[in-house]
């Protein structure tokens, strides 16, 4: 039964969907990269959200090698034109991914393997990199490597993927388009896909093979406002699925420690040191003590040296986390006031591959 279905998987087709909107720093590189895949895609669909820079200008220039289409009007967020893009959507998977990242030139083939190594899977989820630029993103490369290498492998194995990333993740286009919708009442329509699978009881598996690689904030006005978005989207997500986590002891379970625990440690870290310094001062020497070790495994395994230094600046930026986590939890749950506005931050031009 099993041969079967893998034989029957290596035959469907893969689409690749892709939502733009004023990327014409990025959007060349990441086109690049679509096209370069070992195994092809079936279908790229880029679809230009109204841009008023010179991205379609750009996705012009390879209309002959991709499907571009223009939403009637700005959308204003990224699931709504992801929404209006699938309907333009053929194949049996589709892949979505973002116009700031660039995928290796293995990552469709990696796709394509997650399904066939587990045909009753209806999504994989793919491993994101940071691409290289400043200390922000050499903290957030630290983040990728100990969060996809430790805590989404413990994920896969216990059968809860927590999240789906928006820049490398891949569904069956018949399950997503009947059970899993888009409602736009999230900032993190990544998180909400996730959440709608797990709901219907589907398998959601992990591909660390499947690698792409993203652009993150390069200036702290941008990470603290992507912060914003991803813990505040958490925490609306976490208020509109809620009826679903006593459904599984394993969810129950990894959703207290992230987000109970979370709004705890979050509370220490930024009480104690004005409770007693001295004491502070050795809870951030447990932190190097812990984060040192972890640094050096992953500068091994993403090959970049420059990793074993990412605990120094993260032991600032875990005081400025501590401090939006708690912000958006009073924001989104106490205070109930939602916020759907889409951040876009300012993108780095990329090297043609």
């Amino acid at each position: 039964m099993s041969r079967v279905s893998v034989v029957s998987l290596s035959k469907q087709k893969i689409s690749l969907l892709v939502p733009c909107y004023n990327e014409e720093r990025s959007v060349e590189a990441s086109i690049q990269s679509c096209l370069t895949q070992s195994r092809p895609f079936d279908e790229i669909v880029f679809i230009d959200d109204c841009s008023k820079d010179k991205t379609p200008e750009i996705l012009a220039r390879y209309a002959d090698r991709i499907t571009v289409r223009r939403t009637p009007k700005n959308t204003g967020n990224k699931s709504s034109a992801q929404e209006y893009g699938l309907t333009f959507i053929t194949g049996d998977i589709v892949v979505m991914t973002d116009a700031d990242t660039l995928l290796n030139v293995n990552f469709a083939r990696e796709i394509e393997r997650g399904f066939e190594d587990r045909p009753d899977a209806v999504a994989v989820a793919g491993y994101v990199r940071s691409l290289p630029h400043n200390w922000l993103t050499l903290c957030r490369a630290f983040d990728y490597a100990i969060g996809q290498n430790i805590h989404k492998l413990a994920q896969h194995y216990l059968n809860y993927i927590f999240v789906m990333p928006g820049a490398a993740s891949a569904f069956k286009t018949s399950i997503f388009r009947k059970h899993i919708t888009f409602d736009h009442d999230t900032i993190t329509e990544d998180l909400d896909f996730t959440y709608k699978i797990h709901h219907q009881k589907m398998k959601i598996v992990f591909n660390p093979k499947a690698v792409s690689m993203t652009q993150d904030p390069a200036t702290l006005h941008d990470y603290i406002n992507q912060m914003r978005r991803w813990f505040g989207g958490g925490w609306q997500n976490l208020v509109k699925h809620y009826r679903i986590v006593p459904m599984s002891p394993i969810r129950s379970f990894e959703l207290g420690l992230l987000y109970a625990e979370g709004v705890i440690f979050s509370l220490l870290l930024l009480v104690i040191p004005l409770i007693n310094i001295w004491f502070g001062f050795h809870l951030l020497l447990g932190y190097f003590v812990v984060a040192f070790p972890l640094a050096i495994v992953a500068a091994i395994i993403e090959r970049r040296p420059a990793i074993v230094l990412a605990p120094i600046p993260s032991a600032f930026l875990i005081y400025v986390n501590a401090y939006i986590y708690l912000e958006q939890f009073t924001k989104e749950v106490i205070l109930r006031r939602k916020n759907l506005i889409w951040f876009k931050p300012e993108r780095l031009m990329q090297p043609i591959h």
